[in-house]
């Protein structure tokens, strides 16, 4: 166990990883900017877009992560630096696809929210007066 974590051989993957995560992020981001240039509102885009991403986004992210299985249970010679490489990599893998899941879209929703222009404010029906010819 402690050649998994051993940080010298570990830090490695932490150069290739945040882009993989991007990539699930931009993913779903674009879907959503997809279904809001379709004129739904953000609460229905981001809802709907993290629903019909949910499958892609766990795919993508498996298909990777099973790629390295190998590599994390390798024994022969220089398995002590793929080892930690792969466990690091999958470890990334699976927390940054939680955090696309879950997180992105509350993000998203909380940001296009704060930037959306102020709605006009109505007069109020009291004060107006209406004319009947």
């Amino acid at each position: 166990m402690q050649m998994l974590l051993n940080p010298e051989r570990s830090s490695v993957p932490f150069i290739a990883l945040p882009g993989v995560a991007a990539l699930n992020g931009v993913v779903m981001v674009s879907y959503f900017n997809e279904l809001r240039r379709e004129g739904i509102n953000v609460e229905l885009a981001v809802v709907k877009g993290a629903v019909l991403r949910l499958r892609p986004v766990p795919i993508a992210t498996c298909i990777a992560a099973l790629g390295l299985i190998p590599m994390l249970f390798a024994k022969g010679p220089g398995s002590e630096i793929q080892k930690p490489l792969a466990a690091v990599v999958i470890g990334g893998l699976l927390s940054s696809t939680l955090l696309t899941l879950f997180i992105l879209p509350t993000l998203y929703n909380v940001f296009e929210r704060s930037t959306r222009p102020a709605p006009h404010s109505l007069p109020d029906p009291a004060s107006t007066k209406e004319v009947y010819v």
